[in-house]
């Protein structure tokens, strides 16, 4: 099933969002990024790093690419790639949207940790 293409400006901001989460599911992708965050990097010496193929390295940096995640600069045959980290910038401001969340959650750990009971819901909220 396609998705549509994004309309406004929420939603091709929630496309983008979606194209990055997806392509940060899969580890070689992820390391590959870990890699290019280092130095810019040939295909080739970042294919050098696996035990797959030439051809499904290029796949991967393919998502990467359409993700926004990778800028490819090709020159002949030799393709060159670096880290865009504005779109993991933008995973991150999201991400940061439940980080008072997980601090409420470490903070009723921490008082049924120190009373040995938890506080009830009355509380919690004060």
């Amino acid at each position: 099933m396609t998705r549509a293409q994004p309309t406004n400006v929420t939603d091709i901001a929630e496309h983008r969002l979606d194209a990055v989460f997806s392509a940060l599911s899969d580890p070689v992708r992820r390391t590959i990024l870990e890699m290019i965050a280092e130095r810019e990097l040939l295909v080739s010496e970042i294919a050098s790093a696996f035990d797959i193929s030439l051809q499904a390295v290029s796949r991967h940096i393919q998502v990467l690419v359409r993700a926004g995640l990778v800028q490819q600069q090709r020159s002949g045959r030799i393709s060159r790639c670096r880290i865009e980290t504005g779109p993991l910038y933008d995973a991150a401001v999201w991400l940061n949207r439940y980080t008072q969340y997980w601090q409420d959650q470490f903070d009723l750990l921490a008082t049924l940790l120190d009373t040995g009971t938890a506080p009830t819901r009355e509380e919690n909220s004060s």
